[in-house]
């Protein structure tokens, strides 16, 4: 009936390390890019912007009546 054993402070810096290892993973998908990439990004949404400016009404309150 004898459990396992554990050194808290050990599974203290384990779980320590795994969570620096799970943001450090994080950091890599979110901030690794290539400058290629984010220009990329960059002209693909100043495109869309665009195309969505060409499809707006354009509303004036100096119409004449």
């Amino acid at each position: 009936m004898s459990g396992d054993v554990v050194n808290l402070r050990q599974f203290r810096k384990q779980k320590a390390r795994a969570e620096k290892d799970r943001q450090a993973e994080q950091n890599r998908i979110s901030f690794g890019r290539t400058k290629a990439e984010k220009t990329r990004t960059r002209a693909l949404n100043d495109m869309a912007e665009k195309t969505l400016d060409q499809g707006k009404l354009e509303t004036s309150d100096d119409r004449p009546k």
